[in-house]
């Protein structure tokens, strides 16, 4: 892996609970303030559930790639094809999240590019994703790994308690895009 650690695999159904658990601990409650990829000022409640995740483990053409170390998980993310919409191949990253112990060091870096690769093995030349927008540290982020804004935003679903409990009325999600055109982008 990029920051020489960890074994990288896809996940299976017998691996959810670990991945609910970590996204949780990533982006939700106390523990997650350990890190700075918190929502915990925007949001509380869940980030996701075991349903969710089995749903995404088990899709076609989806998969939830898992970063271990010494049997601990340290980070995942899910790529799945998008239906075809004419243009280029594309498809989706999610759900990318690193135990707040290990942010900061390459293992967010590691696994996205482990993603990025997986959508090139599956044809796509263009990936999406979507971020709060009210994230602009993590877009940064994204940007300086080759990411880039697309203008398109998409409505926060609010009351849908399956992605948790807004603390605020102006949540939206920013589209970004990134080609794959090229090597994966900077540090």
């Amino acid at each position: 892996m990029a920051d020489g650690t960890g074994r990288l695999r896809t996940a299976d159904l017998d691996d959810v609970p670990a991945v609910v658990a970590l996204v949780e601990r990533a982006y939700r409650g106390e523990a997650s303030r350990g890190g700075w990829t918190t929502e915990a000022d925007l949001l509380e409640g869940q980030r996701t559930d075991a349903a969710s995740v089995a749903e995404l483990v088990g899709a076609p053409g989806s998969a939830v790639l898992l970063l271990e170390e010494d049997g601990a998980l340290l980070a995942c993310c899910h790529v799945r094809v998008l239906p075809a919409a004419g243009g280029p191949r594309r498809a989706y990253v999610g759900m990318v999240a690193v135990d707040p112990a290990r942010q900061g060091g390459g293992t967010g870096r590691a696994v996205l590019d482990a993603a990025v690769e997986r959508a090139r093995g599956l044809g796509a030349r263009v990936l999406e994703m979507t971020v709060i927008t009210q994230r602009t540290e993590l877009v940064a982020w994204y940007e300086r790994r080759g990411w880039r804004r697309t203008g398109e935003q998409r409505p926060f679903p609010y009351g849908d308690e399956r992605f948790g409990r807004p603390r605020r009325d102006d949540l939206a999600f920013d589209v970004l895009e990134r080609s794959l055109a090229g090597p994966s982008a900077g540090p």
